[in-house]
């Protein structure tokens, strides 16, 4: 591929942090794990950051912890349509049973409008996604949650950096969770994070992500329902080389995301582009695109026409629990969630990320425009 979604590269910051762990012979948990939180939670004004193995263990482990605040198997958590899967496999994965709610399609974000009349009495907690980067709109979640005294959770493992009339997003609910996969602003190869303004809950968690150990120590005692989510200092150390690059990174991508957002605003008529409101800060996550209603363009064969110019292209998740079979137990139908399987047939996404040259920007974009002169 000529152009990718996502790149690494370990500089010498991260490379003279591996050393000094591997001088030590310990790489499982320890001082780089330690600086990582400590560098990450600084970065963003969280309270308490706490480092796991991947974004998907930072949800579980943000969701399993509501076990201590009442939660109890089988509650549900209302949960995006759209969402990459590990969203709703993490509730699953934390005895709960994910209840699924339609998004907005201009947005890509859970609609807040629909989540109210979703709510049980076994509803225990709303999980939501900012999709792309893009902030959903916490005021009316955060009214129904204090309403039906529900926790927020919000999965920002794309959001890095994104903010909400003036604050960071992961900041704004009980908790945020965070991945640090190879295509996201802060890397560490693998890796995930949950921050949380809640210095108890941050307790929990760390024994959550040790086999719920009381918080987190080695002794064979176990107080509460865990797994093994640990980071290690390895990862840690390109983790630490991120965050510490994190403004340039972000600017970087920033920078390319706008110029994809100009370069193209000529194919508005055709696309629906991720909007930036004066309210918020939208992370560079990727680019994406949603084909307009009166559009007759299937977003699979768009897709096929850029992998085989040399571009990395991903969809944009489709609607899981009636476009993916992993959720057909669950017993939902197509038709269910409109807005999430329009999505799911005519959206897709590709890389801003920071290696990208102008010239890379221009051929997709040069791409893109030869693609749809059938539609004009």
């Amino acid at each position: 591929m000529r152009y990718t979604f996502g790149h690494i590269k370990i500089g010498e910051r991260a490379k003279a942090l591996i050393q000094n762990s591997l001088a030590k012979h310990w790489v499982s948990t320890g001082e780089n794990v330690k600086e990582f939180e400590k560098t990450f939670k600084n970065t963003f004004s969280y309270k308490e950051a706490v480092a796991v193995s991947s974004g998907t263990t930072a949800d579980f482990t943000a969701l399993a912890s509501l076990h201590e605040y009442g939660a109890t198997w089988g509650d549900e958590v209302i949960v995006p349509s759209l969402s990459f899967v590990a969203t709703s496999n993490a509730v699953l994965a934390a005895g709960f049973k994910p209840v699924f709610i339609d998004i907005n399609r201009k947005t890509l974000n859970i609609d807040p409008q629909k989540i109210e009349r979703a709510i049980t009495k076994k509803t225990k907690a709303i999980e939501i996604v900012h999709t792309m980067g893009k902030p959903c709109d916490m005021d009316p979640i955060l009214d129904v949650a204090k309403k039906y005294n529900l926790k927020v959770i919000e999965d920002a493992c794309e959001a890095h950096g994104a903010k909400y009339k003036g604050q960071y997003v992961g900041g704004i609910g009980l908790a945020g969770t965070f991945s640090f996969y190879a295509a996201h602003i802060v890397c560490s190869g693998e890796g995930g994070m949950v921050a949380t303004n809640d210095s108890e809950y941050a307790k929990i968690l760390r024994s959550v992500r040790s086999h719920g150990r009381p918080d987190g120590t080695d002794y064979f005692q176990f107080d509460r329902f865990g797994f093994n989510c640990k980071m290690n200092d390895l990862e840690a150390a390109v983790g630490i080389e991120g965050i510490e690059n994190f403004s340039n990174t972000f600017n970087a991508r920033k920078k390319n995301l706008n110029y994809l957002l100009k370069a193209n605003q000529d194919l508005n008529h055709l696309f629906y582009f991720l909007e930036e409101k004066p309210h918020e800060v939208l992370s560079p996550h990727a680019f994406s695109l949603v084909a307009r209603e009166d559009v007759n363009m299937e977003a699979r064969h768009l897709s096929n026409y850029l992998q085989e110019n040399g571009v990395q292209v991903k969809t944009l998740f489709a609607s899981l629990p009636t476009q993916h079979r992993v959720f057909n137990f669950l017993g939902y139908k197509l038709g269910d969630f409109p807005e999430a399987e329009y999505v799911g047939n005519k959206g897709l996404h590709f890389g801003c990320h920071q290696y990208l040259t102008q010239e890379d920007l221009d051929f997709v974009t040069d791409l893109l425009h030869t693609y749809v002169q059938k539609y004009i």
